[in-house]
């Protein structure tokens, strides 16, 4: 039996935000084409016709003596071959008005200025003005691909490395045990903790079915709590290898008739409750058709316990 598990992340991952978190912070300097070809201005245009077929380029930055003067790109070209005068040197065609991009700015800025300004690449520049790299929207769409790749890879990776957390832990028995508090008549937050709870499941590796059994079950109990409870309670899940306990117990009024309150549409709860969509009288019942086990026990003016457990199939988690 396998959990996947990373005790530190829980509550606070999920593959959707990693994707999008490595996309934002995505740098240019991470899909720039490097090394970068140059060519100098004194250059005859014929010769940038020469590197644009060795290198398979459209254009490429103007460098004198490690400055950066220009950019020179296949429009220029075809206007010198238009002209007759690729003999021409490359500083009397290239573009001397240059809009950059910094090697540390964020890929999505630096696109947004390749689609605003309409030109086709950026001379990528780090902090002291060196040229270090050439960024086009192929560079881009690459990159980002590659990102998402990356990203797909790392989702996998905490997906499948925690899955020996149990195994790895040395014990004579192992067990996870989370806890939420529900406060008595607080429909506005009514079905957070199991909410809670199906996410904590799915990050450590539960199959979308029995995260999804174990959520409907602990919200009926949840709801429960809020409507015929005088001081709320708790809910505690204790996940082990081979199977998963939900435990719901309040101090509250408890159930005079545990027998009639397990029947389908027998349900106490108020008006209020009602007029809301709650108390149906189906908490139960629903319940029991999740869960693979369920004990309640009560007694009046003392509480309720309600126990659920739910198998945890081999293949499944």
């Amino acid at each position: 039996m396998k959990y996947a598990a990373l005790l530190s992340r829980m509550g606070k991952w999920s593959p959707f935000s990693k994707i999008h978190e490595l996309i934002r912070e995505l740098k240019v300097a991470r899909v720039m084409t490097t090394p970068v070809v140059t060519i100098s201005s004194d250059a005859a245009m014929a010769d940038v016709k020469e590197q644009m077929r060795i290198h398979r380029i459209s254009g490429m930055p103007v460098v004198d003596d490690g400055v950066l003067v220009g950019l020179i790109s296949t429009a220029d070209l075809i206007l010198a071959l238009e002209k007759g005068e690729t003999g021409r040197p490359i500083r009397d065609y290239m573009t001397t008005q240059l809009i950059l991009a910094q090697d540390q700015e964020p890929v999505l800025e630096a696109l947004r200025r390749l689609e605003t300004t309409g030109v086709g690449r950026l001379p990528v520049v780090d902090k002291q003005g060196k040229l270090v790299g050439i960024l086009t929207r192929g560079d881009v769409v690459a990159g980002l691909l590659q990102a998402l790749q990356q990203a797909y890879d790392e989702v996998e990776k905490a997906q499948g490395q925690p899955r020996r957390f149990f195994e790895a832990l040395e014990s004579d028995e192992t067990s996870l045990l989370l806890r939420y508090y529900v406060k008595v008549g607080d429909f506005t937050h009514g079905g957070q903790a199991s909410a809670r709870l199906k996410q904590a499941l799915l990050q450590i590796g539960a199959s979308p079915q029995l995260a999804r059994r174990v959520a409907i079950a602990t919200y009926e109990a949840e709801i429960n709590l809020i409507i015929h409870t005088t001081a709320g309670g708790q809910i505690l899940a204790e996940l082990r290898p081979d199977h998963i306990t939900v435990v719901v117990q309040d101090t509250g009024p408890g159930i005079p008739d545990v027998n009639l309150a397990r029947q389908p549409g027998y349900s106490t709860a108020s008006q209020v409750a009602r007029e809301m969509g709650f108390g149906a009288g189906m908490g139960l019942t629903n319940i029991e058709r999740c869960a693979d086990d369920m004990d309640i026990w009560s007694v009046v003016g003392v509480g309720t316990r309600l126990e659920m457990i739910f198998q945890v199939p081999e293949d499944k988690l």
